[in-house]
């Protein structure tokens, strides 16, 4: 089946299998056991020591199974995507049968069994004789997952802890490479590359007939056929893949010899079209750019001529304007000035009756004063008058006891106000009646015409 020179693209597909099964292969870690508590006597620390020393004769299983408790009393902790069957001693059937079922278990009766629920994968690698006796490397995966584990329990081997898929993945493996060789001897080397769906077809029926039966349950395995694929066919031989490669290379080359030379006639057709479009292009440009340079001097004189005459034009309704703006200005200077004329008139006129009104307001305000003024003395005269008659009528209404008390009160005074005398005379007064006012007065006159005397004799 093999010839004497390998295939790369042989070996690279086989090197690519190998490492994709060996990536679906990859165990977990087991898990760490928890440490034993410290203290809590003798009987805690031996089933402490116990437990790790079961856990380190344990092996590793493929299905994350958690084992607790001691003794009678333990428990099997199952993930819910795994299948368990748990039996015990005197039992025909088991206790406890489905998927993620955790139970009690007793070491000394009880057996329990764990099957991955997951969907699993097998990779086929079938070196196939085809019917040319040619050699080829058919690549295909097989995906099933398990249906009834009640079936497939008893009749199918996962007592492997740490892989219990193995052993069914051989079986299903070898009686899916039985069936693509027995497929693949019946096709030519074009239809096994061509074609690949009897292949699959026939792969299907047949591993469905074994895992899941002709629909009676108890001819089947309680399996289920997931998806049944072809990845890759490869020819062995690599002298018989290059020469199946050549007749398409060699159509492919001379079609693209065909190819190339039609391009070719084309381009240069194109070529020899564009140097005469050029010739004839640059002749016309010429021609355009002769006609172009005349009309841009006509252009260019008319031109001219239109802007010497727009000057014109503009500079005589420019002096036309600016006279009309000169005489517009002269006439506005004008009325600005008769205006102001006519406001500085006006403002003096104003100011005149300004002063005017100021004057009769202040003459008005002083006759207004000296009016008040007037008022003001007259009245203190006739405040003063009727002040003096007043205290005229009071004196003249005082009774003699009154004016008697009031001389006598300002007799110190009187005599105060008296020279001093050189000589001293003496002048009696007792012939009158000093208790009556008029005897009062008499002594009074003649105490005065004494003083009188007295003072022109001095004199």
């Amino acid at each position: 089946m093999a010839s004497a020179e390998r295939n790369t693209y042989l070996d690279q597909v086989v090197a690519q299998s190998a490492q994709l099964e060996q990536d679906l292969r990859v165990k977990k870690a087991p898990m760490a056991q928890a440490p034993a508590p410290a203290g809590g006597g003798g009987d805690t620390s031996n089933r402490a020591r116990r437990s790790a020393a079961e856990a380190a004769t344990t092996p590793p299983t493929a299905v994350d199974v958690r084992v607790t408790g001691f003794g009678p009393w333990k428990t099997v902790l199952v993930p819910p995507n795994a299948f368990v069957v748990h039996t015990r001693r005197g039992r025909d059937k088991p206790l406890h049968l489905g998927l993620g079922t955790s139970f009690r278990y007793r070491s000394a009766t009880d057996s329990y069994l764990v099957v991955p629920g997951t969907m699993q994968t097998i990779l086929l690698n079938a070196f196939c004789i085809c019917r040319e006796l040619q050699g080829v490397l058919v690549q295909a995966y097989v995906q099933w997952i398990v249906q009834d584990i009640a079936t497939a329990y008893r009749k199918l081997d996962f007592g492997d802890a740490s892989d219990p898929m193995r052993l069914v993945n051989l079986q299903l493996k070898e009686q899916a490479e039985a069936a693509i060789k027995d497929k693949v001897a019946t096709m030519s080397v074009h239809e096994v590359l061509s074609d690949k769906q009897p292949i699959i077809e026939e792969l299907t029926a047949r591993l469905r007939g074994v895992a899941e039966g002709a629909g009676d349950s108890d001819t089947g395995l309680g399996l289920r056929i997931v998806t049944v694929q072809i990845k890759e066919a490869v020819v062995t031989s690599a002298r018989l893949w290059e020469n199946l490669q050549k007749p398409f290379r060699s159509e492919q080359g001379q079609l693209a010899r065909l190819a190339e030379l039609g391009a070719q006639e084309i381009i240069t057709g194109r070529e020899l079209a564009s140097q005469r479009l050029d010739q004839l292009q640059r002749l016309e440009n010429d021609r355009e750019l002769v006609d172009l340079k005349a009309r841009n001097a006509a252009a260019a004189f008319d031109r001219d001529a239109a802007e010497r005459l727009r000057r014109g034009e503009r500079e005589q309704a420019d002096a036309r304007a600016l006279a009309s703006q000169a005489s517009e200005t002269t006439r506005h200077e004008l009325e600005l000035e008769q205006q102001r004329h006519a406001q500085e008139t006006e403002m003096r006129r104003l100011r005149l009756e300004l002063e005017q009104t100021l004057q009769r307001l202040t003459l008005d305000h002083e006759l207004a004063v000296a009016r008040d003024r007037a008022e003001q003395l007259h009245a203190a005269a006739l405040l003063e008058l009727e002040r003096d008659r007043v205290s005229q009528d009071i004196a003249n209404g005082r009774s003699p006891e009154a004016v008697q008390a009031e001389l006598i009160a300002r007799l110190p005074e009187i005599v105060a106000k008296l020279p001093k005398p050189d000589e001293l005379r003496t002048v009696n007064l007792s012939g009158a009646d000093g208790g009556s006012l008029s005897g009062i007065v008499a002594e009074l006159a003649a105490a005065v015409t004494a003083i009188r005397s007295a003072v022109a004799s001095r004199e």
